[in-house]
């Protein structure tokens, strides 16, 4: 078959779950230690860094590479908080600056690296994937059934609908995943279809506090749940694109982000488990490959026939925005679905302007006259009950829903999120307002400005009602966050490859979390509707694991290939499918490659592409020989190898 290197272009949600093994090759610290007494010592000014060594330079005196990662920190050795093993080899330990420089030197370690924050990049969306009960893809690959996905992400909440194992089979019995049993989750929650969950960092458990990971999970493998919605919006049955799949969660992340030691330590975890596939929903800065600890990792997980599903981040549309970019992962951008919210606002001067809206309560004010008062709607902003009582605040700065709840305390009548900028381009995202409010899209934010400008007095008027809409707006789109092309590193590999629903899905949601993500809403919803390439990529996941399912022999880059070669240029309706980031009263243009990669994925197609492209570790290690690194920064990647144009084991 042909080199797939020369060609490569670049996730409702599949449940997320974290695996422990008793077999695993990461061990994380004993975190009962500390209730113990026996608290780690470390300097205040220490850090954590990742240290990845070559295994094959072990000192032969050592019997394992434990005790020799002991002798290198001798005194200090009680500092280690992971060692890894599958996907790479080393170890994160507390270190001082000057003690990581030391470390840097010693004889068998390969380079060190601080640790640092990573942050997080449905009822309608299988459907509009052409995926269908009674033929094609799903019945085609069995829904997906027995094939693991490990998520790597903020936790998990079990008990949601969309994780249950009605009708389920036992997991393989080659699984070597486990779930925790901690405070606050007892291991029994997990089941034949949660078949692990796991913890890293200062986490107890697997639970999710904060927003978005239960979401990623449903999203991509969840049980069918018959009647699901928010605040009766988006309403019908829910399916993950993989249905009958298994999910396991590692648990590496929580709202502030997730550090780079501990989402290492979780891909680590999943290979050794024995995931099939790995979905990762967030991304942090473009580095050279040998730089960037997440391509060395993930490189180790398609070495050992792990498919890798990452975001490509939420910076559109600007150029080169694109991250998780090298040519063994495959990276997915956002499009929109045919499904909208639709709210109106009528302007003092008669022109009606539609958004978008999860408000609940359907009323219409007619021909009303509400002032209208603008404001940045931060947090130490002008929301004072002089400025804003009685009034609908206009949020120049397309802020979310949670703002809300500052305009209702300063006795706001409303609010309306309209950023004239390009940001949100006229792919709007629906937001769950805990009062009259509405979003809309860069252009309907530019003429709300204008009017706003031209007249001494604004008023307005809101409609809402509370109608879910489908089939009728031109979709997919490129949504204006979704991060572009060209890759930075290497501009001859496509990325994105492939584009996923991404906008206004519906997903299982935390019951620790509100649905505006502000701690003043009270609300708690079994189901969100979130937008992000962190809900495209568990799609892409999903179809992944049907490939799997279907030809389970097929390598990692093959399943690439199938979803690339197949994937669409056209709409629903047979047109060129367009980007929303186009700039503010530009004619709609049709989405390039760099927005849309190869396109639209097609579940169907991808079942039986009739030609795959594969790649092996040569493959690759050529490929990274053609960026002048030096053998040092190759043997990050492929510990034997001796120079660039020899051969190594694949």
């Amino acid at each position: 078959m042909a080199s797939m290197v020369s060609i490569l272009l670049r996730c409702s949600l599949l449940v997320l779950l974290l695996v422990q093994s008793t077999h695993s090759s990461v061990t994380s610290k004993a975190k009962n230690a500390i209730a113990e007494g026996h608290k780690q010592p470390h300097p205040s000014s220490s850090s954590t860094y990742i240290v990845l060594t070559n295994h094959l330079a072990k000192p032969s005196k050592f019997d394992t590479l434990e005790r020799w990662y002991a002798s290198i920190l001798g005194k200090n050795s009680n500092r280690i908080r992971y060692t890894y093993g599958t996907v790479m080899h080393g170890f994160a330990a507390r270190l001082t600056d000057g003690e990581a420089q030391r470390m840097a030197t010693v004889p068998g370690v390969s380079r060190v690296y601080k640790d640092r924050l990573y942050h997080t990049q449905t009822t309608r969306s299988p459907w509009f994937m052409g995926l269908h009960d009674d033929f094609g893809a799903w019945p085609d690959a069995d829904f997906g059934d027995g094939v693991i996905i490990g998520f790597v992400d903020s936790g998990i909440w079990p008990e949601r609908a969309s994780f249950s194992d009605a009708g389920v089979s036992p997991v393989r019995s080659t699984w070597r995943g486990q779930c925790v049993d901690a405070p606050g989750f007892n291991a029994s929650l997990c089941s034949n279809k949660l078949v692990g969950a796991k913890s890293f960092g200062a986490f107890s458990n697997p639970r999710e506090i904060n927003v978005r990971s239960t979401a990623a999970c449903s999203s991509r493998r969840p049980t069918e749940v018959p009647s699901a919605d928010l605040f009766k919006f988006a309403g019908g049955r829910a399916s993950g694109v993989a249905r009958m799949a298994r999910i396991t969660m590692y648990k590496a992340c929580i709202w502030g982000g997730c550090s780079l030691s501990a989402i290492t330590a979780a891909i680590d975890a999943a290979v050794s488990d024995g995931v099939d596939l790995i979905s990762l929903s967030f991304g942090g800065l473009v580095e050279a490959f040998y730089d960037d600890l997440l391509a060395v990792a993930t490189f180790g997980a398609e070495r050992r026939g792990v498919f890798v599903v990452m975001a490509g981040g939420n910076d559109g549309p600007k150029a080169s925005s694109i991250t998780n970019v090298a040519p063994w992962m495959t990276t997915v951008g956002a499009a929109t679905t045919d499904r909208v919210f639709p709210a109106t606002l009528r302007l003092g001067n008669g022109v009606v302007l539609t958004g978008q809206s999860l408000y609940n309560i359907p009323f219409s004010q007619g021909a009303g006259t509400t002032p209208l008062v603008s404001s940045d709607c931060s947090e130490y902003g002008d929301l004072t009950p002089d400025g804003v009582m009685g009034k609908v605040v206009v949020c120049s700065q397309g802020v979310g829903a949670w703002a809300g709840f500052d305009v209702e305390r300063a006795g706001g009548a409303g609010m309306i999120s309209a950023d004239g900028r390009i940001r949100f381009g006229d792919a709007v995202r629906a937001q769950p307002f805990n009062l009259s409010g509405l979003l809309l899209s860069s252009t309907g934010g530019k003429k709300l400005d204008d009017y706003m400008s031209s007249v001494a007095y604004p008023v307005a008027s809101f409609n809402f009602t509370c109608d879910t809409i489908t089939g009728e707006n031109r979709a997919p789109m490129v949504a204006c966050f979704s991060s572009r092309g060209p890759n930075p590193i290497v501009p001859e590999i496509l990325k994105p490859d492939v584009i996923a629903p991404g906008v206004n899905i519906l997903a299982a949601w935390s019951g620790a979390a509100s649905p505006s993500g502000s701690d003043m809403d009270a609300r708690r919803v079994e189901y969100n509707i979130l937008s992000g390439t962190s809900t495209a990529c568990p799609h892409v996941a999903g179809v992944a694991a049907l490939i799997k399912k279907r030809h389970g022999d097929w390598t990692p880059a093959m399943i690439r290939s199938a979803l690339v070669t197949t994937a669409g240029p056209l709409d629903k309706d047979g047109r060129d499918i367009v980007d929303s980031g186009s700039a503010i009263g530009a004619a709609v243009m049709g989405a390039t490659p760099l927005a849309a990669g190869a396109g639209f994925v097609l579940p169907r197609l991808a079942m039986d592409p009739g030609l795959v492209y594969d790649a092996g570790t040569q493959d690759y290690v050529d490929f990274l020989c053609t960026l002048n690194y030096t053998v040092e920064q190759m043997r990050q990647f492929v510990p034997e190898l001796s120079r660039c144009g020899s051969s190594c084991r694949s």
